[in-house]
């Protein structure tokens, strides 16, 4: 486990959310905070992350909707420690599983969820594998296929409940396929980091027995200007309310 001495306490949504991480190893950026903004959920209902690290991502979620049932998977132990650690010292009730998400323990298969969220390894397998620190090697290059987590959430799901995963760009295809014949109501939100730059990341929306058809939306612009002049923030007042208010990201509208 990490000692006291090898973490920083570090503030997100304005500071409505402090989180424990690891001075060198894999430490939470925005891309988790934008992947819980986007989630529909409310009161009474009930959300699992699948490998929820250090608890950003599902954590910022039961900061915005408070009477969540909460759980979180993570495969390693220091990580899962952490998770439970960030819950305790924000007062926020989250259960936490070490366990491969491949491999889980039959009580939690036994369960069904509303919600399920992911932020699986950007990069395949060996992307990494010369990063000094395991932890984020494992973060950023996992040896678990898209199509497992995938399935895994799948069979999470209580019919009707939604699946929001985000990955890069150019693993969506992977992410589609594996929700053939498991999920249906499939939903792209692109994330660009500046007008006219492609996007380097998508958040896709899913639903267990969904049946309306593809929709691929307009890009989310993260920053404003097309490039970066000045060492300051420059968010577009949208990202800037999830960020630091702790604000929902909201989807287009259907048309």
């Amino acid at each position: 486990m990490f000692s006291d001495e090898q973490l920083t306490e570090n503030a997100f949504l304005g500071g409505r959310l402090s989180l424990l991480q690891p001075r060198s190893g894999y430490r939470a950026g925005v891309d988790p905070v934008l992947l819980a903004s986007v989630v529909p959920a409310r009161a009474g209902q009930s959300v699992l992350e699948l490998g929820c690290g250090a608890g950003a991502a599902i954590l910022s979620l039961l900061t915005r909707v408070a009477g969540m049932q909460a759980h979180g998977v993570e495969l390693q132990p220091e990580y899962a420690d952490l998770a439970r650690r960030n819950a305790v010292q924000n007062d926020l009730l989250l259960d936490v599983t070490c366990a491969d998400l491949s491999a889980l323990p039959d009580a939690l298969r036994q369960r069904r969820f509303d919600h399920v969220i992911a932020n699986p390894p950007y990069y395949r397998s060996g992307a990494h594998s010369q990063a000094r620190d395991l932890g984020r090697s494992v973060a950023l290059g996992g040896d678990t296929p898209l199509a497992t987590w995938v399935e895994v959430a799948a069979r999470r799901l209580l019919p009707k409940g939604y699946l929001h995963i985000i990955q890069r760009t150019d693993r969506l295809p992977e992410l589609i396929t594996a929700c053939e014949g498991r999920l249906g109501a499939l939903e792209v939100l692109p994330l660009a980091a500046r007008p006219g730059r492609a996007p380097d990341l998508v958040i896709l929306r899913a639903r267990k027995e969904g049946k309306s058809p593809f929709r691929l939306h307009a890009p989310k612009i993260l920053h404003q200007g097309d490039r970066h002049t000045a060492d300051v923030e420059s968010y577009v007042a949208e990202i800037r309310a999830v960020l630091r208010d702790g604000a929902p990201l909201k989807w287009p509208d259907p048309r």
